[in-house]
């Protein structure tokens, strides 16, 4: 992480030349890291902190010391964004064509129709993003301060840059700050991870090192553990690291997701059709002479007849539906589109510990100086020495709580027949010095119970073990141990111990200890894969899905597990030093070459700009990520995935998945379901589409005979069946399983359209136009029965009304079976209906079910009857439409296996469209 605070020059506002300070402008921000002295007079303050008239002035130019909030959409303006849907408005205009043609029944069924479509989707879709209230939450509402040289107790909204705080072990940090006195023990992991607390002393700073690696600063929503000390704040509110990242959080806006940009997009064309054939053929019917009222009628028909009314609540119920289905397998969807985005996933981005591994580290390997060997007593003084040199405690219950490398110590110790008591320990301690991330070191003073003098004791990692140790043979021979161990993904600490001299005193800085030592050996800790982590990654090859590797862990460790998992296909490349990578750079690793990459020693930047360059060239991108500073990049990328178990509030709010298992094969199920989702959207998308052409012909028979024909079907029987007979087969379709060799398709790209040329075809000229010829052929029949001509009066009143309405009922029962047809011909697309079983889709039984009484009563029941417009069909026209089905559904089994023969491999076909 780069510094991005600047250092600017600073005059006393009151023109005193003699002060040579000025208290700071809002504007102005401060290097935090240049001498205290220097810090000090620039925040124009002192050991003594402020008086609490300057406070009062710099919390007037300054602002708050809070997380602000962005404002967010007002209800009416999100509720307003639903009403103005292309399809929407079309049913908007239909809607005032009915009023203007005097159908007001019928403009207020539309409207109606209008209104709980959008009610639906808002109710459905409205996830509020919550992270930066989350953030707030970090916070803490009260702090010590030193104003006019006594500590108070302040509102922690009320600290201004130049403060003095004081801090005590079980503190939250209320403001980024310099240490100034004392020595801390503070839990930086919100911020980077680690879950190892970091010291921080009023030592100087490090040159050139990043911000939260600075010995002595400390930051807003941290907590201190241990210690206690003086800290003077130098940036509040907005200017802190969380409010960087809050900002971060709040540019990095949802975008739409691939089906909502094709949903609108298919939206628009439909309403550009509707409105098109409708203007037509209202100018049509003028010309061939029907009246002004008929022809508004035949517009609205049109219009209602290419809407598919059904299609968004339809999609939204099916992506709920994969939402449920996710949870019950470990990952929580917050978002609907989120569902079908995972299904165009084209690469995953994952950490290493937790996810691809279990987080339960133990043990492995011993490796003893002059010995070589993980067995013996040198083995067992190695082990015991490394459990000493620790801080973790145990609980009533006997478990072991601290550092996880730390309780892996001492159960290792346990294992070798060398447990460490840890009250024993702790009384026999004569000196600690803590875990120091820059040092990468820890070493205590321990009595030695055989001789009962003091030994000192150091554990870290090996490089900076073996810079104290005394030259010898053993260095060159541990620093060669080392890399075996690291390559074949094991953590390895050394471990090193040294006696002191007789009358020697005890070492009070750890400098004193850490010197002259003899080393011991090394330890070799491990992380095993989760199970079924290496199956999942070989599903993602299959499928086509890349996996990186973006971990703050050690390059060849990291390299090591991803190998195990069978991550580096067809090669494995690592980078360290992530985040100095070049934009060209990055584009030739994600997207010129063809290696899976291993990004170590990475920073939560680092995952910012992989997302970013991996967005940039059209990839679909999940990324994991469990800290604070991780949800800018879980906002960037398409789906991000947050930690359930490990992760923190933040992450989890601004993912739009959580992983309640925190296991990568999650993931993997998420990316298949998605695919499955978005199968059966497009299946029930033909199943909507099937029905415009049985719908639209009848409108156009009408026209075209000038009125010769009378009207096939009404236009409530039309909302009857898209609103009411439509709903429940089309959501069953989105409950289908998997077709064979889903994930043997390569990610669909982006720019494909959820609606290709092929569906259109089978829908309006395959499925719909065989539906159009049968419900004409119904209505026709029933008319001819009655010794209708063309031409005759069918009007209420005339001798043919009654047989015209049971025409009517005909058809729209003809369009409601050729429904049932159509929709287990939807149900797959390349594979034969006994494939997948005739019977597997037991909610589609039952939607069909459903539709076949819901016409039952629209046709038979007299209150219904008059409202629709409907008269009880004689038996030999139910023995006919009851042939619908077959005929319909046939005739598409007939399509599929003559295309199967052409074709060849059903599964590359398909994969193109």
């Amino acid at each position: 992480m780069t510094d991005h605070r600047r250092n600017h020059a600073v005059k006393d506002p009151s023109g005193d030349e003699d002060s040579g300070v000025r208290p700071p402008s809002g504007e102005l921000t401060f290097d935090p890291s240049e001498p205290l002295a220097r810090l000090r007079r620039e925040l124009a303050t002192g050991p003594d902190g402020l008086s609490a008239r300057e406070a009062a002035r710099r919390l007037a130019v300054h602002g708050p010391n809070e997380v602000r909030r962005k404002a967010r959409a007002s209800f009416p303006g999100e509720l307003a964004a639903q009403l103005v849907h292309p399809l929407a408005l079309l049913l908007w205009a239909a809607a005032v064509l009915a009023f203007v043609a005097d159908l007001a029944v019928l403009g207020w069924a539309i409207l109606a129709v209008v209104v709980v479509n959008a009610g639906f989707a808002l109710l459905q879709e409205r996830q509020a993003e919550r992270a930066v209230e989350t953030l707030a939450r970090y916070l803490p509402e009260r702090a010590l301060a030193v104003r006019d040289g006594r500590a108070l107790t302040v509102e922690a909204r009320d600290l201004v840059p130049g403060d003095v705080i004081v801090l005590e072990e079980g503190d939250k940090v209320p403001a980024d700050a310099r240490v100034t006195e004392g020595g801390l023990e503070v839990d930086l992991s919100m911020l980077t991870g680690e879950s190892v607390p970091a010291e921080r002393t009023e030592a100087a700073g490090l040159l050139g090192a990043p911000l939260l690696d600075e010995p002595n600063l400390v930051f807003s929503g941290t907590t201190c553990v241990e210690g206690q000390g003086r800290a003077v704040v130098f940036a509040t509110g907005d200017r802190t690291e969380l409010g960087r990242i809050a900002a971060l959080s709040q540019r990095t806006r949802r975008e739409e997701s691939p089906l909502e940009r094709q949903v609108k997009k298919v939206a628009w064309l439909i309403a550009a059709v509707a409105t098109g054939m409708g203007a037509v053929f209202l100018v049509l019917g003028v010309a061939v002479g029907l009246p002004l009222t008929d022809s508004l009628m035949f517009a609205i028909g049109l219009l209602v007849a290419n809407v598919p009314e059904g299609l968004l609540p339809t999609i939204t119920l099916a992506l709920a539906v994969g939402v449920r289905a996710l949870a019950r397998q470990g990952a929580l969807v917050k978002r609907l589109s989120a569902v079908e985005t995972l299904g165009s996933t084209s690469v995953i981005c994952t950490d290493k510990t937790g996810t691809l591994t279990r987080n339960r580290m133990r043990l492995h390997t011993l490796w003893t100086a002059g010995h070589g060997t993980d067995e013996g007593p040198w083995a067992r003084e190695l082990v015991h020495a490394g459990a000493l040199c620790t801080t973790v405690t145990r609980d009533a219950d006997g478990d072991l709580h601290g550092d996880p490398t730390e309780s892996a110590l001492v159960a290792g110790a346990a294992d070798h027949g060398v447990p460490v008591d840890l009250d024993r320990r702790d009384a026999e301690r004569r000196a600690l010095f803590r875990f120091d991330p820059r040092l990468r070191l820890m070493s205590v003073v321990q009595e030695d119970r055989a001789s009962g003098r003091p030994r000192i004791l150091v554990k870290g990692a090996p490089e900076a073990v073996l810079a104290a140790v005394l030259p010898g043979p053993d260095r060159e021979a541990a620093r060669s141990a080392t890399q075996r161990m690291a390559e074949g993904g094991i953590r390895v600490l050394a471990v090193a111990a040294r006696e002191p001299a007789a009358g020697e005193p005890l070492p009070v800085r750890r400098q004193e200890a850490e010197t002259g030592l003899s080393l011991l050996g090394l330890i070799g800790l491990y992380d095993p894969p989760r199970t079924g982590v290496a199956e999942a990654v070989g599903r993602c090859h299959e499928a086509g899905v890349r996996v990186h590797v973006v971990t703050g862990d050690n390059g060849a460790t990291a390299a090591a597990i991803a190998r195990e998992v069978g991550i580096g296909v067809p090669r494995l490349e690592v980078v360290s030093a992530s985040e100095s990578l070049r934009d060209d750079e990055l584009d030739r690793l994600l997207v010129e070459d063809d290696a899976e990459i291993v990004f170590a020693r990475s920073s939560p930047e680092t995952k910012l700009k992989v997302a970013d360059t991996l967005r940039a060239h059209g990839r679909i991108v999940a990324m994991t990520g469990d800290g604070v500073n991780d949800a800018p990049a879980l906002h960037r990328a398409h789906i991000g995935v947050a930690m359930g178990r490990s992760g923190t509030d933040v992450a989890r709010e601004a993912a739009a998945m959580v992983l309640t298992d925190d296991d990568f094969a999650t993931i993997v199920t998420a990316i298949e379901s998605g695919r499955r989702v978005y199968d059966n959207v497009r299946k029930f998308i033909v199943y909507i589409f099937a029905h415009a052409t049985p719908e639209i012909v009848p409108f156009l028979v009408f026209a075209l005979s000038a009125g010769a024909v009378p009207l096939p079907l009404t236009v409530l029987q039309i909302l009857a069946i898209d609103l009411g007979t439509e709903t429940l087969p089309a959501l069953a379709l989105g409950r289908e399983r998997s077709e064979p060799g889903i994930m043997r398709r390569p990610p669909r790209p982006q720019h494909q359209s959820v609606i290709s040329r092929d569906m259109l075809v089978r829908s309006w000229g395959y499925l719909g136009l065989v539906s159009a010829v049968l419900v004409l052929s119904g209505f026709f029949y029933v008319l001819w029965r009655a010794g209708w001509q063309p031409g005759d009066a069918t009007s209420a009143g005339s001798p043919l009304h009654h047989a015209y309405v049971t025409a009517t009922t005909a058809t729209f029962a003809g369009i409601v079976t050729c429904q049932v047809g159509t929709a287990f011909a939807a149900r797959t697309d390349h594979a034969a209906l006994r494939d997948i079983g005739l019977l597997s889709n037991r909610l589609l039984l039952l939607g069909i079910a459903f539709e076949l009484v819901f016409t039952a009563a629209l046709v038979y029941t007299p209150p219904l009857q008059e409202i629709f417009g409907t008269a009880a069909l004689p038996w030999d026209v139910v023995v006919l439409i009851a042939a619908f089905p077959l005929l319909v559904w046939g005739t598409d089994e007939l399509r599929r296996a003559r295309r199967a023969a052409r074709a060849g491999d059903p599964l590359t076909r398909r994969s193109r469209q």
